[in-house]
């Protein structure tokens, strides 16, 4: 905060001297870095895409504020092309991380709440899933099929809605394991995500896949008092271990490989190791400023990308990774500003980690770095707080009720984040300026009563640097993005320079097909 305030003092310093018009005209060095900006048209050899989930852009703004100001620029807001993503699923405006995560990989938008598959699957239908031609094929088998090494990192449970279209193909994305699929759907043959996870070929092929989870991989999974059982989420019961299944696997078939549950596991694995799986929690990781650093406890988002890009550049093809940030929406989704910023700013340093191993390497020309979100949240930042405030704090008070309220606040929100008090009268806000509005868990408040904070509906920045990442440049649908990657890495659809006709009719073909069934949702 002292750093700040310096910064500020001295800006405005300077602004007196010379006039404030003046200084921004000479300080501003935009222009000139953009007339040097170069387009890359190579082929990118690996592909690093980064999801932070329901960071949207006031997510961005506020991380950016928090750790510097509001003339601060987070790593990745420093890549030179940056382009806006259209979140909406088919069936809904505002969208979920399953259908959202299955547009990112695949390159085709789908309906709320599903994993992998097509539009054909309406939410929870086992039948239409079971049906080859609805399974959706994506980034990660493609890059497979090409040779090219392939992983994950994300701080949820390594089944949740954003790593599990990786490679599951399900109707719902709460059957993380066998305890949540209804028994007539069973019946029918429906396999749970976990399950998918350790047998479905491109979960067998995945080279890296680390997060939390183990309740809904393992059937033998214990309770500890520093990590619990998520009540909220799938327990496996049916006696299966899958993380035995995984080993048992790589070991019939002679393949170097590691299983780690903690730091110390971490820490010690041989770059070389050709597969690695890293379960560090029964479900998510827990926050990076609860986080146990000792040796028992789990590794941070930095962590654990720093194991698996030296892993997977053992190859001479290349490589795709997926790494999420998953924590900043299950912090929004509690209300809990502060949280869900300290995660970002996680997740911003661990790219900011990632682009100088890149440059250390010599491989950063030759990869496609893509950060981005997978849907936006109903935060917003309001008021007109003066210049330097706390990010966190009070922004003023409302004209209306002479109550203050804080520059953060939320659309929707649970019984903590609602801003009239039971005990209070009808009509009287809480006053915020008696809590500490700083504190991790405190609770912005919010517009409406819900459950819950949702998620938002507007569009998503997306940031790129490397090869192609040019293509980045307008309003796009988030079909969009599997297609860039595809066609930069020449996988799939580009894999040869004969097929890049093909390509291009298939990516319009993707577009018209979302514009296609939406239209025609909007008549039934």
């Amino acid at each position: 905060m002292i750093k700040r305030c310096f910064l500020l003092s001295l800006m405005l310093l300077i602004c007196t001297a010379i006039g404030a018009d003046n200084f921004w005209h000479k300080a501003s060095m935009e222009l000139e870095m953009a007339l040097r900006v170069k387009l890359n048209f190579n082929k990118a050899k690996n592909v690093i895409i980064f999801i932070g989930d329901g960071m949207g852009i006031n997510t961005v703004t506020a991380s950016r504020i928090m750790k510097n100001g509001e003339a601060h620029l987070l790593s990745f807001e420093k890549f030179p092309h940056i382009g806006l993503i259209k979140t909406y699923s088919v069936d809904r405006q505002v969208p979920d991380s399953a259908s959202t995560a299955t547009a990112l990989y695949s390159g085709t938008k789908t309906n709320f709440r599903t994993v992998g598959v097509s539009s054909k699957v309406p939410n929870k239908q086992c039948k239409p899933a079971l049906d080859k031609s609805t399974h959706l094929e994506n980034i990660f088998g493609w890059a497979q099929d090409a040779g090219l090494k392939t992983g994950f990192v994300t701080t949820t449970r390594v089944t949740h809605a954003t790593p599990a279209p990786v490679y599951a193909h399900c109707p719902e994305r709460d059957w993380e394991c066998n305890a949540k699929i209804p028994e007539d759907m069973k019946l029918l043959g429906c396999k749970d995500i976990g399950w998918q996870l350790m047998n479905n070929e491109r979960g067998q092929k995945l080279n890296v896949i680390m997060g939390g989870g183990l309740q809904c991989l393992n059937s033998g999974a214990k309770a500890k008092p520093n990590d619990p059982f998520d009540e909220w989420a799938c327990r496996r019961n049916d006696g299966l271990n899958l993380t035995d299944v995984w080993k048992s696997s790589k070991k019939a078939r002679s393949l170097p490989h590691a299983f780690v549950q903690n730091n110390k596991g971490l820490k010690v694995i041989d770059h070389t190791t050709e597969y690695i799986l890293g379960i560090f929690a029964n479900s998510h990781l827990p926050y990076e400023y609860k986080r146990d650093k000792s040796a028992s406890g789990s590794p941070s988002l930095q962590k654990m990308t720093e194991t698996a890009l030296p892993s997977l550049n053992h190859n001479s093809k290349g490589f795709v990774l997926m790494v999420e940030g998953g924590l900043i929406d299950f912090a929004h989704h509690r209300g809990h500003a502060r949280i869900a910023l300290e995660e970002a700013l996680e997740f911003d340093r661990t790219i900011e980690w990632t682009m100088s191993w890149l440059s250390k390497t010599q491989i950063l020309d030759e990869t496609l770095v893509i950060v981005t979100a997978d849907h936006s949240h109903s935060l917003m930042i309001n008021g007109y707080p003066n210049r330097g405030n706390n990010i966190l704090g009070v922004a003023q008070k409302s004209k209306m009720d002479g109550v203050p309220f804080t520059t953060l606040t939320y659309g929707t929100g649970g019984p903590n984040n609602y801003q009239f008090s039971r005990e209070e009268e009808v009509g009287l806000r809480r006053d915020p300026s008696k809590n500490d509005t700083t504190a991790y868990e405190y609770s912005q408040q919010s517009a409406i009563f819900t459950d819950e904070v949702y998620h938002g509906g507007g569009d998503v920045a997306i940031y790129s640097q490397g090869p192609m990442s040019h293509l980045f440049h307008n309003v796009h649908e988030q079909s969009y993005v599997a297609h860039v990657i595809a066609y930069s890495a020449k996988i799939g659809p580009y894999r040869s320079a004969a097929s890049n006709f093909f390509g291009i009719v298939t990516i319009v073909f993707s577009i018209a097909t979302t514009i296609m069934a939406v239209s025609l949702l909007s008549f039934t």
